[in-house]
């Protein structure tokens, strides 16, 4: 499992990935989910993954293949970033059509998932979240952000702090603690991170980074995030029971409840609904 996370905001865009994969306990592997494409000028593409790795493997490998073939529809020659997303979503159809019938032979689901995101020329930056049927849903001003892969633990804080006028400084902050969070809650998620900023029109990555255990500013949010989170739980009153309304009708309890009607039934015994 992984885990991934992308927002589209008013000042650009704030990618960011993990790079575990597991098939069990004992067989814990490092590969990167993040997957730039950049011609400075024209266009920059970001694409993470999630889910089985041969599957989006094989998805990104045909991508790449196509955008060396001169003259052949590509992510290089897209003119829009939704073409861009309709590509992708063709190629998980392709890889489906080669690979499920013997994947499902063997108990394997197909299980692949995409975030794309990027600008092109004179279009807006745009995010989109691609399923492993091939469709896909685009980012609004009301939902700027996507997750994919293990995203439950990482989900409140986005939804607590970001909305499409946070600043990419802010974004990447609420990323990195999103990220913090998954990773002390499930083992399957885990470092080195990509972090990627994007700022608006610049048709530029304006910082791509590596993030492990040695960076001060991760290993800094690691412990003053969770000692924040402590710090403020023991501020908040515990909750006075005076003021709380009385139960009109005391719910049962199971002492109350006669022994008789506790046992197995007997075989003769008759019971109506």
């Amino acid at each position: 499992m992984t885990y991934c996370v992308a927002m589209c905001l008013d000042e650009g865009l704030v990618c960011l990935s993990d790079s575990r994969t597991n098939a069990g306990v004992d067989h814990i592997n490092t590969f990167r989910k993040m997957t730039v494409f950049e011609r400075p000028g024209d266009r920059v593409l970001v694409l993470m993954s999630a889910g089985n790795l041969a599957i989006t493997q094989s998805v990104i490998n045909i991508l790449r293949e196509h955008a060396a073939v001169q003259d052949r529809q590509s992510l290089w020659n897209a003119p829009t970033l939704f073409e861009c997303a309709r590509l992708v979503g063709d190629t998980i159809r392709r890889v489906h059509q080669r690979d499920a019938e013997a994947l499902q032979q063997f108990g394997v689901d197909f299980n692949a998932s995409f975030i794309l995101c990027g600008q092109i020329a004179d279009e807006p930056p745009r995010l989109f979240n691609i399923y492993a049927a091939g469709n896909f849903i685009e980012a609004s001003s009301d939902t700027p952000y996507f997750q994919i892969g293990e995203s439950k633990y990482g989900k409140p804080i986005i939804d607590r702090v970001v909305n499409c006028h946070t600043s990419l400084d802010e974004a990447a902050k609420c990323a990195l603690i999103s990220m913090d969070s998954t990773i002390r809650s499930n083992l399957s998620v885990g470092l080195p991170l990509d972090l990627l900023i994007y700022r608006r029109d610049g048709l530029k990555v304006t910082r791509h980074v590596s993030i492990d255990w040695d960076n001060p500013y991760f290993d800094m949010i690691h412990g003053q995030w969770g000692a924040s989170l402590r710090r403020v739980f023991a501020e908040l009153p515990d909750p006075d029971w005076t003021t709380w309304p009385q139960e009109i009708e005391p719910r049962p309890r199971i002492q109350d409840v006669p022994e008789a009607m506790l046992r197995e039934p007997a075989a003769g015994d008759v019971s109506a609904d």
